[in-house]
């Protein structure tokens, strides 16, 4: 086995166990009993895409792919922030009532 053929099986094991995590942190993400539960399986899934792009890229050896890891980095950061925002400001309203 060389060198290329072992770099290439350890990169797809990875592949297989983030899209193994990814699955059940979307089923955290539906099945989360409270909302904090769901945004951090929401920025958990996010993290796990980025870490499958980034193993795609090497895989393929396309450089292009780190960029495109970088600008789901920036989107899914503001996801998460404006989920915040959101159910910090509807607890604020319910507090209210």
């Amino acid at each position: 086995m060389t060198p290329e053929t072992l770099e290439y099986y350890i990169l797809l094991g990875l592949l297989i166990v983030v899209g193994v995590c990814m699955l059940l942190s979307l089923v955290r993400c539906i099945c989360g009993p409270k909302i904090g539960d769901r945004i951090i399986a929401v920025n958990m899934t996010n993290t796990l895409a980025v870490i499958a792009i980034a193993d795609l890229a090497v895989m393929g050896g396309e450089g292009y792919l780190a960029d495109v890891c970088l600008i789901y980095v920036m989107i899914g950061f503001l996801a998460v922030v404006a989920l915040c925002r959101v159910f910090i400001k509807r607890a604020r309203r319910e507090d209210y009532r």
